[in-house]
């Protein structure tokens, strides 16, 4: 059996005298600004060193989200973005990272489980997380996601107590996603102090790399974060910088969060 790309991804990324790399992960809003402006996104920030992309599904009620992805959400939907419209975005954009499709649960049951993990391992996704899923919730789901090629990715907050951790993390792949503080998406002033603990009490739940996500928007704050985790998620900044600047601007803030990621 071939090792799988988000694996294989992160095996690419040490080692350099024994260390790994760290790892820049983008999140960008499919359809946003438009569907073609987005596909040229997608390229731009693969061009300017991200080493996993994460595409969101717009969904009409993101109550994870904060202002900007709502903002750009919404603007998705009111061009008529749709779960199979990601896909075929995706598919037409065929990077060459992995990519993991982060969407709520109504979208993939609106669409069909087993249609939707097939259809999406087709147009070339790697993993699938799901914002509104704990562990546990829904076997028949998690069951599905487990049976296809995509990675399930888990999404675990920082007050998850360590007996929690544990069994949400039991049949977790690809890495695990750490909400970096309590609350919605979203720019912050600074990264939480007290993150490298909870990174510390991830990593003795599993052996998978831990990515951090939420708040984090500047080259600074994402080589704050990768001091102490694997990989570095960054949304929100970068949605704001393509509704001000398109492409260019996206692939100017992703190679500079890529720079100091990787350093």
């Amino acid at each position: 059996m071939s090792e799988h790309p988000i694996a294989a991804r992160w095996r690419a990324l040490g080692d350099r005298q024994g260390e790994r790399k760290k790892a820049l992960i983008p999140y960008v809003t499919a359809g946003f600004p438009t569907p073609a402006a987005c596909r040229d996104v997608l390229r731009a920030i693969e061009a300017a060193g991200a080493d996993f992309v994460e595409v969101g599904v717009p969904f009409s009620d993101p109550l994870a989200d904060g202002p900007t992805i709502q903002r750009t959400t919404h603007a998705a939907l009111a061009q008529g973005m749709t779960a199979g419209g990601v896909l075929s975005l995706i598919r037409e954009a065929a990077l060459s990272v992995p990519v993991i499709i982060m969407t709520y649960l109504n979208p993939v049951l609106a669409y069909g489980v087993e249609r939707f993990v097939a259809d999406a391992h087709a147009a070339g996704a790697a993993g699938l997380l799901l914002t509104d899923l704990p562990a546990g919730a829904d076997p028949a789901v998690e069951t599905a996601v487990r049976r296809s090629p995509l990675a399930l990715i888990r999404l675990v907050a920082p007050t998850t107590d360590d007996a929690r951790l544990k069994a949400a993390l039991a049949d977790a792949t690809g890495f695990v996603y750490l909400i970096s503080r309590l609350g919605v998406t979203g720019a912050r002033e600074q990264i939480p102090a007290d993150l490298e603990g909870h990174v510390r009490r991830v990593r003795a739940a599993t052996s998978l790399p831990v990515a951090v996500g939420f708040g984090i928007s500047t080259p600074a704050q994402a080589a704050a974060a990768a001091r102490s985790a694997d990989g570095v998620v960054v949304g929100s900044a970068l949605m704001d910088a393509v509704a001000q600047g398109g492409a260019p601007a996206a692939e100017r803030l992703t190679r500079a969060l890529a720079a100091a990621v990787h350093a």
